[in-house]
């Protein structure tokens, strides 16, 4: 990284299953129980919904890694209990209120992939907006080969991602993908060397960073709503959003440096 983090103060700072820092506009979230391969304890999920709902003033786009070798090798299976069907209810919907907070929060969220991405991690990884995968990643949903059913939102998300066939060979059948099938079926945007992914999430961030607030917000609240509306009730959702996007006068601003040259046109980026 290029960018210099500092450690979050505050209420951030007493999480201990998270290290977080910021520079700019940027707030960085490791999951730091690499012992446990930072397997998702209900401590940990619980310490992930307080940051996202916490998000210190200034913070405008965020990264999620993992400390160790890996992502996130899931449910902290060591945690799990046995529960009535009212309590396993309850548990699920902590998980989803969770990662609700990650993807429509108020910023769009970077993951930086490594390692084990697998069951519980798969579902982190995916209600965060933009997924970068190291070399070492490989994906699984082990839930079928041990009793289980998702319960962290993979079955909404997932499926959106790659297709709810995929998901249903993972499960059934125990497949895993490596980085690059796993890129290629959708489950990252960037595939990237070992050890270069935190760099380019940061990089990606800062970049998301420089973005309209409300033009982020439009694409992270409202295109995911749209794609889940019949056509005509989407375009006219679209319609309202495209009317309060370039209705502020940072919008206004930013067309205007646009025509009179002060801005730059579209290029590939690197």
């Amino acid at each position: 990284m290029t960018a210099e983090f500092t450690p979050a103060g505050g209420l951030l700072a007493t999480l201990d299953l998270l290290q977080i820092s910021q520079a700019g506009a940027v707030l960085h979230v490791r999951l730091a129980r690499p012992a446990k391969r930072n397997a998702l304890s209900d401590t940990l999920i619980q310490q992930l919904h307080t940051t996202f709902i916490n998000l210190p003033e200034g913070v405008r786009a965020a990264v999620i890694s993992g400390e160790g070798d890996h992502f996130c090798a899931g449910l902290d299976l060591s945690e799990l209990m046995e529960r009535d069907v009212g309590e396993g209810v309850l548990h699920s919907r902590m998980w989803h209120a969770a990662f609700d907070q990650i993807q429509f929060g108020r910023v769009p969220v970077v993951a930086v992939l490594h390692g084990a991405v697998v069951g519980g991690g798969l579902e982190l990884a995916s209600s965060c907006h933009i997924r970068v995968a190291e070399a070492s990643t490989y994906y699984g949903l082990p839930e079928g080969q041990r009793g289980l059913f998702v319960g962290g939102g993979g079955s909404a998300r997932i499926p959106r991602l790659i297709g709810v066939a995929r998901m249903t060979d993972m499960m059934l059948t125990g497949r895993v993908y490596d980085a690059q099938e796993g890129q290629a079926c959708g489950l990252a945007q960037y595939l990237v060397g070992e050890g270069e992914g935190l760099a380019r999430g940061v990089a990606l961030a800062q970049r998301i960073a420089q973005n309209a607030p409300l033009s982020n917000f439009a694409v992270t609240q409202a295109l995911p709503r749209i794609a889940d509306q019949s056509q005509s009730e989407g375009l006219f959702t679209e319609s309202l959003m495209a009317a309060v996007a370039e209705s502020t006068p940072e919008a206004k601003e930013r067309l205007r440096a646009f025509l009179e040259g002060r801005a730059g046109k579209v290029v590939k980026q690197p």
